[in-house]
């Protein structure tokens, strides 16, 4: 065992008790780069952790996480800052060129045009049953009810959906 100034040398069992995790936490930790001071290789063989660059290397993982990568040289910043603003930028220029919509814009009109095709599928019966009536030829049959869903569709595809978002 190594003196408590560089850490105990304990195996996974002990590692997850000194900080209060599962073993399966632990194997996480070993996947996502924990230092190991010595792995086990078959059976009776443990692994062995050093619990204080075990800990040095959480606090690291936590300041990564809280700074999210964040460079700490002032240029790289500045850069950084400018490309966002170049971002943003080109994207208020395409928003008013009507190149980029707002998604609520677009969900609006989805559901707009989801409601037309619904409205002319469910038309279909209305319109067909009289051409339909009586009729006892399948081919003739399916022709003129395969004729009225593609005008149904055409119709949807032809509705001039802008028209309607601008009156709202």
């Amino acid at each position: 065992m190594a003196d408590a100034k560089n850490g105990r040398i304990v195996n996974r069992t002990g590692l997850s008790e000194v900080f209060g995790v599962a073993l399966t936490t632990i194997d996480s930790w070993v996947r996502r780069g924990c230092p190991v001071v010595a792995r086990g290789h078959g059976k009776g063989q443990e692994w062995q952790f050093n619990t204080a660059h075990v800990s040095n290397w959480l606090k690291d993982e936590a300041v990564a996480e809280a700074t999210g990568d964040i460079p700490d040289d002032i240029e790289l910043l500045k850069i950084r800052k400018q490309k966002a603003e170049t971002e943003l930028a080109e994207l208020e220029l395409a928003q008013k060129r009507g190149e980029v919509a707002l998604i609520a814009d677009f969900e609006r009109a989805q559901a707009m045009a989801y409601g037309a095709i619904r409205t002319n599928i469910l038309n279909v019966a209305q319109r067909a049953v009289l051409q339909l009536l009586g009729e006892t030829d399948e081919r003739v049959f399916k022709d003129k009810l395969r004729a009225e869903l593609v005008l149904a569709l055409e119709t949807s595809a032809e509705s001039d959906l802008e028209d309607e978002l601008e009156d709202e």
